[in-house]
């Protein structure tokens, strides 16, 4: 479901479930212009869908930490719950955007591969910032010059938002609460 078939929901009555609220947060974060403005992502079709990726990952890297393995950990209901609902939302921009129903798989395989692929860079990395800064250049700037600061921004970026999800109780975000209790 697009965020735009979440918010006809929430405006018919509907009560969004927690994949709506953490999946909603996964967006408004990546949509955050400091992102954009100090960390030279591009603001283009591709930046956003990377800068979703890029916070989504996180989020299912917190996920992941929290199972401890055990597939069976409703963490790891909620993570596949939060795969889907990012599916869901890729289908409807490609819809949005035109293209054929005979090409969205293929659009979408591509997607969840690229996910995939993000999350396993930015496993590899984290705790280590030029790692990160690394995985950033090839996954989320797409190998394009960057400057220095920008890329140390985005690190630092994305080590305070990991920070802040590693201080959020499983039980704050399997309500839809992506931030640590005060």
């Amino acid at each position: 479901m697009s965020i735009l078939a979440s918010l006809k929901r929430l405006v018919a009555g509907s009560q969004p479930t927690p994949v709506d609220l953490l999946y909603a947060a996964v967006v408004a974060e990546a949509r955050r212009p400091d992102w954009y403005v100090d960390g030279g992502v591009p603001d283009t079709l591709d930046g956003r869908f990377d800068m979703v990726a890029l916070i989504l990952s996180l989020l299912l890297l917190r996920l992941e930490e929290v199972t401890g393995g055990n597939v069976r950990h409703p963490a790891a209901q909620l993570s596949a719950d939060l795969t889907d609902r990012f599916i869901a939302d890729m289908e409807g921009n490609l819809r949005e955007d035109g293209i054929s129903d005979q090409a969205v798989p293929r659009h979408l395989g591509h997607m969840v591969a690229a996910l995939g692929g993000r999350m396993g860079a930015y496993r590899m990395a984290r705790g280590d910032a030029a790692a990160m800064a690394e995985a950033l250049n090839r996954n989320l700037y797409r190998g394009a010059d960057v400057p220095v600061a920008a890329t140390a921004h985005v690190v630092d970026a994305t080590r305070r938002l990991s920070g802040r999800l590693a201080a959020t109780s499983f039980a704050r975000l399997s309500t839809g609460i992506m931030e640590p209790a005060n």
